[in-house]
């Protein structure tokens, strides 16, 4: 397979060198975590002259006689070099039962700097401070964004290169596959028996009809407002009755396992946080496709969903936008910038265009204000929104 550099991620890994952190890299199975690590472990070699690399991967079976806590801390120590600098790297650590005790331990030496991946179920954000002892710093993995794609594949007609990426998305694994079929059915099995197998493993779900008809409701209603209560009572008008608060349960491992990401609502004027109804967005839009099928593109809310995720990748936090009960796409902010944002599939309409940028003209604050739709033009500006099209904003 063709590797590109994920210059991104690593410079990321490669500014935490040496720190006292645990590095935790995470995001959704097959996103790259492990070949991240590889790119990282090079890195090292190349460029650390008195580098002892420690690397264990246990997808390989000759690493089996470490699947206990005491086996892999034992064996780590016996690896250790004085006068080195001995970097750790352990690929699907979850793998390994009782795994934070043996990290716990080792990190304790203070004497190695450690890296781990692991199963997106097993080792999760909100988890790491009750893992792990000491301080973690995560690095956090999404599938490619629409730049890695045009670079992976080198599409020179950007336009071109975007409506590809809709249909094929960021999971590289499906790269490999000739057939559009064949990709979607690479994506399906990556959803069907890693992520779910993931959380049917980590909670002991018996429900695992209850478990994919949530799933497959939350695709379909990507960019919708969605509660735990509205979808059991979708779901029991078409089954047995359901508690929203199991679904709410369920709810929430999806998104642990990095299938999907919540976006709360946030209310521009009264600056506060609404309490009910979230928006959720999968971590790859080609997910659906594959799970429910291209008959109903609905290109508006893929859109949606691709750049929600891009604003997740570059470091955003990410809201819905609530402003005299009409709704904003997307708050985005990071630290002291803030930016609003409107998706559509095509503004060209003007009846369209007015209902996207009519709420942005409402807001009276100074930060920039944003429509990104599939223009095929060069960015322009509407009584002081930035329109932009949508593949020249994510590249």
């Amino acid at each position: 397979m063709k590797l590109i550099e994920r210059t991104h991620y690593l410079d990321k890994i490669i500014g935490v060198i040496e720190t006292p952190d645990i590095k935790v890299i995470t995001g959704v199975r097959r996103s790259g975590k492990s070949k991240l690590l590889e790119s990282f472990k090079k890195y090292v070699e190349e460029s650390v002259s008195d580098c002892n690399m420690i690397h264990i991967n246990f997808n390989l079976p000759e690493y089996d006689h470490l699947l206990t806590y005491r086996a892999l801390y034992e064996y780590v120590n016996s690896q250790y070099r004085v006068g080195r600098n001995n970097f750790v790297l352990i690929d699907e650590v979850q793998m390994c039962e009782d795994f934070e005790k043996a990290i716990n331990g080792l990190h304790a030496s203070e004497k190695f700097d450690i890296y781990i991946t692991g199963s997106n179920a097993f080792l999760l954000s909100s988890d790491l401070a009750t893992l792990f002892t000491g301080r973690t710093f995560e690095i956090k993995v999404f599938p490619f964004s629409f730049a890695e794609y045009s670079e992976y594949f080198e599409i020179p007609d950007k336009y071109e290169a975007f409506d590809r990426y809709m249909l094929e998305g960021g999971m590289s694994g499906s790269y490999l596959y000739k057939d559009q079929e064949a990709k979607y059915d690479y994506i399906a099995d990556v959803f069907d028996t890693l992520i779910v197998r993931d959380i049917r493993q980590k909670y002991n779900i018996r429900n695992m009809p209850l478990m994919n008809r949530i799933v497959d409701y939350l695709m379909d209603n990507i960019s919708n407002l969605s509660s735990a209560r509205s979808i059991s009572n979708a779901i029991t008008s078409m089954q047995d009755k359901v508690n929203h608060i199991t679904v709410n349960t369920y709810m929430q491992y999806l998104c642990n396992s990095f299938a999907f990401y919540k976006v709360r609502r946030y209310d521009i004027k009264g600056k506060k946080y609404l309490a009910s109804n979230d928006k959720y967005y999968l971590s790859d839009h080609t997910f659906r496709y594959a799970k429910l099928g291209t008959k109903n593109m609905d290109y508006g809310r893929v859109l949606e969903n691709i750049v929600a995720i891009e604003l997740l990748r570059r470091g955003y936090e990410v809201y819905v936008g609530v402003l005299y009960k009409k709704e904003i796409d997307f708050v985005a902010i990071k630290r002291n910038e803030k930016i609003y944002i409107q998706v559509a599939d095509n503004i060209g309409d003007p009846t369209t265009f007015e209902r996207e940028v009519s709420p942005l003209l409402q807001i009276k604050d100074a930060y920039p204000k944003m429509i990104i739709a599939r223009t095929r033009h060069d960015e322009y500006q509407y009584e002081g929104v930035k329109i932009v099209d949508i593949a020249d904003w994510l590249k």
